[in-house]
């Protein structure tokens, strides 16, 4: 059995990060397939992203991947990353393109108007660079990293959630904004903990061994 599936749905930075897991779980079968039947007997299952969202689902369709990225979501530990943490919303203001709606919320473009710094300074989009992450809530996945570590971003979007108590952590850019959410399995973010150096590879290896508790179970 794969230990680790990575999803080859034709976008992201799938070398990256099978490269980063393989580090960090020296000893874990890890794949990077485009085979539903490869992910539904995976114990874990990534999903990474880069790229457009409608250019995304569009290709979880035509791969069949769909199906098993929401099985996957729903029974076993998840990892989103960049689009696979856009992808788990409502919809998207890219493309107007529905989401697989397993979160609820919205992905939203930085509004032009607002990216702006205190002293007039134009920021600018997409959102690209080490930035701050600070945690929200305390997280199996956070373990021996700072509370106010610096991750790597690369996006032009982010998320909107309603679900406040699903908010890992956030970033500033200028404004506040959701970089990590995590609920029940899943564990998703914005930033590319495969290119974050340190911080990224120890939210790497805590996934390797992460063992979420599911709403269904007893205790």
């Amino acid at each position: 059995m794969t230990d680790i599936a990575i999803v080859d749905y034709g976008m992201g930075n799938l070398r990256s990060v099978s490269k980063a897991l393989e580090h960090v779980a020296p000893t874990a079968s890890i794949v990077v397939t485009s085979d539903p039947a490869v992910v539904r007997q995976a114990g874990r299952v990534v999903v990474p992203g880069q790229g457009a969202m409608p250019n995304c689902m569009h290709e979880l369709e035509i791969r069949g991947l769909r199906d098993v990225v929401l099985e996957a979501a729903a029974s076993k530990p998840f990892l989103g990353i960049c689009i696979g943490l856009q992808m788990l919303f409502e919809e998207s203001e890219e493309g107007n393109i529905k989401g697989l709606n397993i979160l609820p919320g919205k992905v939203l473009h930085f509004p032009a108007s607002a990216m702006t710094t205190p002293d007039g300074q134009k920021l600018k989009v997409p959102h690209m660079g080490w930035n701050q992450v600070y945690q929200t809530m305390d997280h199996p996945l956070w373990n021996d990293i700072a509370e106010d570590a610096r991750f790597y971003f690369v996006h032009s979007y982010f998320v909107e959630t309603t679900d406040l108590a699903s908010i890992a952590a956030q970033s500033n850019y200028p404004f506040p904004f959701t970089c990590a959410v995590a609920k029940d399995n899943i564990f998703a973010v914005q930033f590319h903990p495969e290119k974050s150096q340190v911080a990224g590879l120890t939210l790497l290896s805590n996934f390797a061994q992460w063992t979420p508790h599911f709403r269904n179970q007893a205790g």
